[in-house]
């Protein structure tokens, strides 16, 4: 695998949380020797709107056929109301790239972040797998007599048998490999009774084949009801696009807010693509009070995928231990500012 990774730091804070997460990537480099390669892209609404283009022509092939992973920042300003250039960057990387596997890990990393009375550590410690390139994200539908009383919408949710099966497979291997003792699949398939048969069909024959893994099923509602009440009874959870981007945020409020979430954007062996989930926050740019935290752990999930299991265990223990010590920013309880937080984790490292 290529030792090149594209880095893409993106709007809003992204820039600012993504440099925190560098200065960490590039202790680590230097330390163990691990001959990563970062390239630096400055594709965001700036360029956007300078020049009309979201990725130079060629730029999506040069990533597949050159890098091993994408460090991602967050798209999203406002003055690009449609969102083109974030769609033609993070969504064009998902699909083009066949990223199909959205992998967000749920854990707490200190008691106190938590907002569930008499939950811990131990009770908020799953993983939930999104599957990242089909369900209603795909933009399939459209508009009949549009601006009338009369208008008609319809918005296509598709589902493949090799993409549920891919995913809930993933699911279960995961599983596997980690030694986590159960897998539940979520859907919604009282209502959406057709994609929902596909999807629970697949689900109980793919668990044929891993006998000593405990299998259920849940609705959508009993999940998001259940993630609040009983975290501690998940450890594996696998669902579609659409239900996987709401209870991936219920997850990180579980784990003390979005700027603790790390996500990777997976195609198994093939360039992938790692983000914090936070978003581009444009109100608070520049203002150095973004947590940067989600941005380290994904560059310790980065360094996982790439193999470097001992350095992503280094950067998530120097995570917990700045935490620990309250050195930290304010929506965790502490007084730091971005680079201050970033500086709290490489001082431990």
């Amino acid at each position: 695998m290529s030792k090149k990774i594209a880095v893409v730091p993106g709007d809003g804070i992204g820039p600012e949380v993504i440099r925190e997460g560098m200065r960490i990537l590039e202790r680590i480099n230097d330390e163990s020797k691990l001959g990563l390669e970062f390239v630096h892209f400055g594709w965001n609404a700036d360029e956007y709107l300078k020049t009309g283009i979201s990725m130079p022509p060629g730029a999506m092939d040069d990533i597949r056929n050159n890098y091993a992973a994408v460090y991602l920042g967050a798209f999203g300003d406002p003055r690009v109301p449609d969102m083109k250039h974030a769609a033609d960057i993070l969504l064009g990387m998902r699909f083009q790239l066949d990223l199909y596997v959205n992998y967000r890990p749920v854990r707490l990393l200190n008691d106190r972040l938590c907002p569930l009375r008499d939950k811990h550590r131990q009770h908020v410690d799953f993983v939930i797998f999104r599957e990242n390139t089909e369900g209603a994200y795909v933009g399939m539908g459209g508009n009949f007599k549009k601006g009338t009383p009369d208008e008609i919408a319809v918005q296509e949710d598709v589902s493949t048998r090799k993409g549920v099966e891919r995913i809930i497979r993933y699911a279960f291997e995961y599983a596997k490999k980690t030694g986590r003792k159960s897998v539940c699949m979520s859907d919604k398939n009282n209502v959406m009774r057709f994609g929902g048969d596909l999807w629970l069909r697949t689900f109980e024959e793919v668990a044929k084949e891993y006998p000593g893994i405990e299998h259920f099923h849940m609705f959508v509602d009993a999940l998001t009801m259940q993630m609040v009440r009983a975290p501690e009874m998940f450890s594996v959870i696998v669902t579609n696009n659409m239900f996987g981007d709401i209870v991936t945020d219920l997850g990180a409020a579980l784990q003390g807010g979005l700027g603790m979430a790390a996500s990777g954007n997976i195609n198994p062996g093939k360039v992938s693509l790692f983000e914090p989930i936070h978003g581009s926050a444009p109100k608070y740019t520049g203002k150095d009070v973004a947590n940067p935290i989600g941005a380290i752990l994904t560059a310790a999930m980065m360094l996982e995928y790439l193999g470097h299991d001992a350095e992503a265990t280094r950067i998530e223990n120097a995570v917990i231990a700045a935490i620990d010590a309250g050195e930290t920013t304010h929506d965790l309880g502490g007084a730091l500012g971005t680079k201050a937080a970033g500086e709290a984790v490489l001082r431990r490292l």
